[in-house]
C-alpha cells in the first residue's frame, strides 16, 4: 500500500490540488485556497497552545498544593491548609479528565455566568490544568518529603520562619528532584490535550476526525497526526532533560551512585 501524501496539498474547499502548499506553510508563497496542510499546522498550534496554557496552570497550582500538604501541623491554620490541599488532590485526580472538561464547558459556566465569556480552549485548559495540578502536587509533596529532615531542622535552628524555610531551603531542592516525573506529566499534557476535540477546539484529534471523513485518507491523516504528537512529546522531553541537567543538585547524583556502588 502506497501513501498518498498529496492529500495534504488538496484544497479544503473543493478538493483540488493547491500549488506551492508546502511553501505556503512557511510563508514563502501564498495560496488562494487553504490546504489540508494549512489546517494540520493550525491544529498543531492549537494543541500546543492548550497544552502550554494547561501546563502553566498545573505548575502553579501543583506547586502550591503540594507544598501545603507538607506543612507542619503545629497551628490550626496549617492543619486546615493541609486538609484543603488534600481535598484538592483527591477531588481532581479521581474524576476522569473528559468528565472534568464537560463540567467546565457545560456546568460550571451555568453556575458562574462570567465564565461564559471565556473561549472553549480556555475552559479546556483550565480543566486540564486542574487535573494535572493534582498529579504534580503529589510529586512536589514526594519531593519535599524525600529531603533529609535535617534540612528543615537546620533552617529552624537558623531562625527562619516556615515561609522562609520553604522558599530558601526546601523548595529549591525539592523542585529539582521532581523534574524527572514532571517530564512525564508535561508529555502527558500533550497527549491529554486531545480531549479538547470534545468541545470543538480545532486541535489535532478533531482535525484528524474531520479530515479523514472528507478525504477518506485515514492512514495518511492519522499517521501525520501521530508523528506530530510524537514530535511534540519528544521536544518536551529534550527541553526538560536540558533543564534537569542545568539545575542538577551538585553532588546529588554522585552520592546516589556511591551508595549503589557500596
Amino acid at each position: 500500500m502506497s501513501l498518498d501524501l498529496g492529500v495534504f496539498c488538496k484544497s479544503t474547499l473543493d478538493g483540488e490540488l493547491v500549488e506551492h502548499c508546502f511553501s505556503a506553510v512557511f510563508g514563502l508563497a501564498k495560496n488562494s485556497d487553504p490546504s489540508y496542510l494549512d489546517w494540520l499546522m493550525k491544529a498543531w498550534s492549537w494543541t500546543l497552545a492548550v497544552a502550554g496554557l494547561s501546563l502553566i496552570i498545573a505548575l502553579i497550582l501543583g506547586a502550591v498544593m503540594g507544598t501545603l500538604r507538607t506543612l507542619p501541623k503545629d497551628r490550626v491554620l496549617d492543619r486546615w491548609l493541609v486538609r484543603l490541599a488534600t481535598a484538592w488532590v483527591e477531588l481532581f485526580r479521581n474524576i476522569p479528565i473528559l468528565v472534568q472538561v464537560f463540567l467546565w464547558y457545560h456546568v460550571i459556566p451555568a453556575l458562574i455566568p462570567p465564565l461564559k465569556m471565556l473561549p472553549s480552549y480556555w475552559l479546556v485548559s483550565i480543566a486540564l490544568g486542574f487535573f494535572t495540578s493534582a498529579r504534580i502536587a503529589e510529586q512536589v509533596r514526594a519531593g519535599i518529603q524525600a529531603l533529609p529532615s535535617g534540612q528543615r531542622a537546620a533552617a529552624t535552628a537558623l531562625g527562619l520562619s516556615t515561609a522562609q524555610t520553604y522558599r530558601y531551603v526546601i523548595l529549591p531542592m525539592a523542585l529539582r528532584i521532581v523534574i524527572p516525573p514532571l517530564t512525564s506529566e508535561c508529555m502527558n499534557l500533550i497527549k491529554n490535550s486531545s480531549v479538547a476535540f470534545a468541545v470543538s477546539v480545532p486541535e489535532l484529534t478533531l482535525f484528524a476526525m474531520q479530515a479523514q471523513e472528507e478525504t477518506s485518507k485515514g492512514v495518511e491523516i492519522y499517521l501525520a497526526v501521530t508523528l506530530l504528537y510524537a514530535l511534540s512529546a519528544f521536544a518536551v522531553n529534550r527541553v526538560m532533560a536540558l533543564i534537569e541537567k542545568r539545575t542538577r543538585i551538585p553532588g546529588f547524583i554522585a552520592a546516589s551512585d556511591a551508595s549503589l556502588a557500596h
